[in-house]
């Protein structure tokens, strides 16, 4: 038997484009490295609060920043990134919450489908300006994923239920406690220490601690599919 593969966890929310790109890059390395990847769907405005971060397109310089920076990294990391045209109605005003306590139900009944519906609300708002926040969009994000329609109006229903709030709010706190003041964060769990890495840009410094091989962000097995 080979080591035991190391924990990681990746907090994250579909409103945030950083978010996408580093899911996108570690699901391409779970099979590559020797690790156990968690996705641990989380509320972004719930962690802004908690820490008192205000989201960058508040900021006129860093939202003009953050268009271009989104766009450059969308080419490099080869995730079709294409800017909503009313960015700052997405980001400031209609929010994530229907959508993540949604991928938190997912987490809870029907895990092997969470990274398929996660990337399929990130295809929604980041690549083809949809929506994410009514429940009939919610509902062609988790079909066009791969499940039944009778599968997702089950979920849907438990959306608003105590069970599925309580868990985005405690996976929310938990991002928290590690020390989140923004989304995506990456937790290693290494020779009993905790490392948190902010952001989609550690990977190489996270390969590092691994003590892997980072190949940029779509290595050479990805790359021959892609």
């Amino acid at each position: 038997m080979g080591p035991v593969p190391r924990t990681l966890e990746l907090f994250y929310d579909v409103l945030s484009p950083y978010s996408w790109l580093g899911f996108e890059v570690l699901c391409r390395y779970k099979n590559i490295w020797n690790i156990s990847l968690q996705l641990r769907p989380s509320f972004i405005a719930g962690i802004m609060k908690d820490s008192g971060n205000q989201p960058p397109a508040l900021l006129p310089r860093k939202a003009q920043y953050l268009r271009n920076d989104v766009r450059l990294l969308g080419q490099y990391v080869q995730v079709p990134m294409h800017l909503p045209k009313d960015f700052f109605s997405v980001i400031l005003e209609k929010g994530s919450l229907s959508a993540m306590r949604f991928l938190t139900a997912v987490s809870m009944e029907h895990p092997e489908m969470l990274e398929k519906v996660s990337r399929e609300l990130w295809m929604r708002v980041w690549s083809r300006d949809e929506d994410i926040t009514e429940p009939q969009s919610i509902l062609a994000a988790a079909e066009k994923a791969g499940m039944s329609s009778e599968q997702a109006r089950g979920l849907l229903e438990k959306i608003s239920t105590p069970k599925v709030k309580n868990k985005l709010k405690e996976t929310t706190e938990a991002a928290c406690k590690y020390g989140a003041f923004g989304l995506p964060i990456t937790v290693a769990h290494l020779d009993n220490q905790t490392h948190m890495l902010f952001g989609s840009d550690r990977m190489e410094l996270l390969a590092h601690l691994l003590g892997e091989k980072w190949m940029g962000p779509v290595p050479p097995a990805i790359n021959a599919r892609l």
